[in-house]
């Protein structure tokens, strides 16, 4: 049985048991919540090495960082150093985006290798695959796509994004409407391109049913894609976006019919002001499901410091109920993210997080900072080392004061408003 199955048959699994330890919470809080479908937990039946990730409502913002080859960087070492330093960093989940080299041998490696749920993207490996065959991926079929859903499952994949909302209805939405960057999901362009080629629907979407048998054999959660988000802040909550999201929502309540676990991808760019309303939206519309969002990153115009962006998006799309962030690195828009660039974006999203399980009240969320505070007050600067978010940026940084005789840092030395109100 599924995760799904055992909680609406009141079953407390071992799974439920060691992610409420972990969130500090009930294990009855766990299996309530996936009965309901405002939890789930990422572990493939088949990936039993790692620890189960719990997400969801009531639980600590998780974190996710993608690595993966392209065409130009086929390295594979370099990738699993990335996925290496990305869980040092603090990643709950990686997801794996290779559409260079054998994306089969790369998934594979990376498996044997992570301590963390690992996600992909099927249909990035079922273009390759016909590409390779000197094919166009419009010659691409359903049983190419469904062919290999079932092998990333068969080798223990957790979750997997799924464009199965890139539909006739919601790309004749967004192209009636228009837009400045059209789509900018490469899973969604893919899909939106063979239907027109074809002249026929997202086979996903049409062959649905087909889709959750496979998830539900591994228990794979179906990580249900925004093929349609927007590349650009003026694009978003447009026709083409939020008609996916509608499909999304009758989607998500199919799959939790059947047992099979499910969370929403969400934008992308969105101003700032748009941001909560967008999160609220998708609650509703997807009657709770985990929302995981790439960012948001409420400006266009900081590349270079995109990390920074998605962190200030991210802490008020957590903040307003999201569940998951996508880290965004300082190489997106820009370049394949270096080890430093991997490094950068998971303790940017993991700030944002931290931010937002304050914001929600998660318990203990707070401890920590009052510790910093305590450890400030005193002056114990190992202390403040330990519980900073980056113990090791914060070591290089520190610069104690000789003229404050080390009670205080360099910036205001003996005139550290801290030493001059002791008493």
């Amino acid at each position: 049985m599924t995760q799904l199955e055992q909680a609406r048959k009141g079953k407390i699994s071992e799974e439920m048991k060691i992610c409420a330890a972990v969130e500090n919470v009930s294990p009855e809080f766990i299996r309530d919540g996936i009965a309901a479908g405002t939890i789930v937990i990422c572990r493939n039946v088949n990936h039993r090495k790692i620890k189960p990730l719990a997400i969801g409502a009531g639980l600590k913002t998780k974190v996710n960082a993608n690595i993966g080859t392209s065409k130009d960087h086929m390295d594979i070492e370099m990738e699993l150093a990335k996925l290496k330093i990305a869980e040092e960093a603090g990643a709950d989940a990686v997801m794996d985006l290779s559409t260079g080299g054998n994306l089969a041998a790369i998934r594979k490696a990376i498996m044997e290798k992570a301590t963390a749920a690992i996600g992909t993207v099927p249909i990035y490996q079922a273009a390759c695959k016909v590409l390779q065959e000197k094919k166009a991926i419009s010659e691409m079929t359903a049983d190419d796509i469904f062919n290999v859903i079932e092998e990333n499952g068969k080798d223990g994949v957790d979750f997997i994004t799924v464009h199965c909302g890139v539909t006739r209805a919601s790309v004749a939405a967004l192209e009636e409407q228009g837009r400045i960057l059209g789509i900018v999901s490469r899973g969604g362009s893919m899909t939106a391109n063979w239907m027109a080629c074809n002249n026929s629907e997202n086979p996903l979407y049409e062959q649905y049913d087909r889709l959750l048998e496979i998830a539900r054999r591994y228990d794979m959660v179906l990580s249900l894609g925004d093929g349609l988000r927007p590349g650009a802040i003026a694009d978003a909550t447009d026709r083409g976006q939020l008609q996916e999201l509608i499909i999304l929502g009758e989607l998500a309540k199919r799959a939790r019919a059947v047992g099979v676990q499910v969370m929403i991808e969400g934008p992308g760019h969105v101003p700032i002001k748009d941001i909560e309303a967008n999160i609220k939206l998708q609650k509703k519309i997807c009657e709770g499901a985990p929302f995981y969002v790439l960012g948001p990153l409420p400006t266009d115009i900081a590349p270079g410091y995109d990390h920074i962006t998605s962190a200030i998006g991210g802490a008020i799309a957590g903040a307003a109920g999201a569940d998951f962030l996508c880290y965004v690195t300082p190489a997106e828009h820009l370049r394949l993210p270096s080890l430093n660039d991997v490094r950068e974006g998971v303790i940017a999203a993991r700030i944002a997080a931290h931010i937002a399980d304050i914001a929600k009240g998660i318990s203990g969320a707070m401890k920590r900072d009052i510790k910093m505070s305590q450890c400030r007050k005193k002056f114990d600067w190992q202390g403040q080392v330990n519980v900073a978010i980056d113990p090791e940026k914060a070591k290089e940084l520190l610069e104690k004061s000789k003229s404050a005789h080390d009670e205080g840092c360099t910036m205001c030395g003996e005139f550290c408003a801290i030493k001059l109100g002791k008493r």
